[in-house]
């Protein structure tokens, strides 16, 4: 399992174009890493179409956003080129790293217990360790909560200062010199 502060599994994986990606390799910048059931249904959808419409304020915030399912690297391309996705997707056709990430195993599905993939994330520091995970998330909205938690490890602020908020630092800011 996880533990927060520690290093990530590490993991080789192919992603959509066959090339393998290595956890290694992306040291030195975020990794957003989203584990998630299958191409092209309808939350999996939802989510990948949530990070791709986010893509620009991830990158302001130096993380690349990753997606990992069981689906084969064929079925990412034609689920990027349907939907126009501008995330890379991770294919773990063996469920190997999902296993290491506790996004595979036994989970209630319609009030039976089953074997799967569990829709869950992972935000990885720049040195390689785990910062933030979330063990079950829901897949609308999501992308948004994991920006926020993104910029608040970072120290940055995701809302956008107001005429008020910014008068009143300046007010502070003079205040405090006098």
């Amino acid at each position: 399992m996880l533990t927060l502060g520690k290093a990530a599994p590490a993991f080789t994986l192919p992603d959509q174009d066959e090339k393998n990606i290595k956890l290694a390799d992306l040291k030195g910048q975020w990794v957003v890493l989203y584990f998630y059931p299958k191409d092209d249904t309808p939350g999996c959808t939802v989510e990948a179409c949530d990070f791709t419409a986010g893509s620009a304020a991830f990158q302001k915030l130096n993380a690349t956003v990753i997606g990992c399912s069981g689906d084969s690297p064929a079925s990412h391309r034609k689920f990027i080129q349907k939907h126009k996705l501008a995330v890379q997707l991770l294919s773990d056709e063996d469920h190997t790293v999902m296993s290491k990430y506790g996004a595979y195993g036994e989970k209630m599905m319609y009030g039976k217990k089953v074997t799967g993939v569990i829709r869950s994330t992972v935000i990885i520091d720049p040195s390689g360790k785990v910062a933030h995970h979330w063990a079950k998330v829901q897949a609308k909205g999501h992308a948004e909560a994991v920006k926020a938690k993104l910029a608040e490890l970072q120290g940055a602020s995701t809302a956008t200062p107001t005429a008020t908020t910014t008068a009143k630092t300046v007010k502070k800011k003079a205040a405090s010199k006098a």
